[in-house]
């Protein structure tokens, strides 16, 4: 599995990262696939650029995390061009399909298990790729240092399912991906959420 992040750090354009996900050797029976879209128009050149396999198309499909406008502005223009198969974990978002937790979706030459997560928004998922511990968690608040917020219970369950899993990378929706200690910061993080909910009692 090749990841690539096609956002512009330093464009003018607030938007998410996009994670353009191939197979190691872009066979035709691989999914070349984005996870989110963004909101920059400048992906479309960034993914001609990257070699996504002979008589393939480019972005095979998409993956959205969930529906804020940063993360799915620019799927009418990727519809236009690629014409991609699109999974979300709402209807709303104008999605072939509607996924579920404990869905399964094969992306690059990997398996990606689906993920509901909700917390930053009801349709927020994360995949989670077993064989290489991969996580791309969207906006899923994953690194919470403070214990002022609140959480409701189906977030709390959902971290408890990330902290069971051997997570040895997360791709966030933002920013660069965490490579290091990741199975310490989540459960560092459920220590903190439940910490919250105890003081919010």
């Amino acid at each position: 599995m090749r990841i690539t992040n096609l956002a512009d750090p330093g464009g003018d354009t607030y938007s998410s990262n996009v994670h353009l996900v191939r197979g190691d050797y872009n066979r035709i029976e691989d999914f070349n696939t984005l996870i989110d879209v963004g909101n920059d128009p400048g992906v479309v050149d960034r993914i001609a650029s990257v070699s996504t396999g002979l008589a393939k198309r480019p972005v095979e499909q998409v993956v959205l995390t969930h529906g804020h406008f940063d993360h799915v502005a620019c799927l009418p223009v990727i519809r236009r061009i690629f014409d991609p198969v699109v999974y979300a974990h709402s209807a709303f978002l104008g999605a072939d399909h509607v996924v579920r937790n404990g869905d399964l979706l094969r992306c690059g030459d990997r398996d990606f298990e689906v993920i509901h997560t909700p917390g930053h928004s009801q349709d927020s998922i994360c995949l989670y790729c077993r064989e290489d511990g991969v996580l791309f968690a969207g906006d899923t608040p994953l690194l919470i240092l403070s214990a002022d917020g609140s959480y409701e219970e189906d977030f709390i369950q959902a971290l408890q399912c990330l902290c069971r899993k051997d997570v040895r990378a997360i791709y966030l929706g933002h920013g660069d991906p965490l490579l290091n200690n990741c199975n310490a910061q989540l459960k560092a993080t459920l220590r903190t959420v439940k910490t919250a909910v105890k003081q919010g009692v």
